[in-house]
């Protein structure tokens, strides 16, 4: 079975809580999305990361897309 996809995506703005090893971030059309995941360390790390302070707010930022000028 063959699909013809035609598409227009116009996006203002993209808020996007947080981000992990197995997130897709998809717009638009795909045929397939296959799941792949790793894990490295790559910094050489031997024993966990320190904890959080308790008053640590968590920051979210927007990130805005341009619009052509029209």
């Amino acid at each position: 079975m063959i699909f013809n996809i035609q598409q227009t995506i116009q996006i203002n703005m993209i808020k996007i809580q947080s981000i992990a090893n197995s997130s897709v971030f998809q717009i638009g059309s795909a045929g397939v999305i296959k799941p792949y995941s790793t894990l490295a360390n790559t910094g050489g790390f031997t024993e966990p990361a320190p904890g959080v302070a308790a008053d640590v707010t968590p920051v979210t930022s927007f990130v805005p897309f341009n619009r052509p000028n029209s």
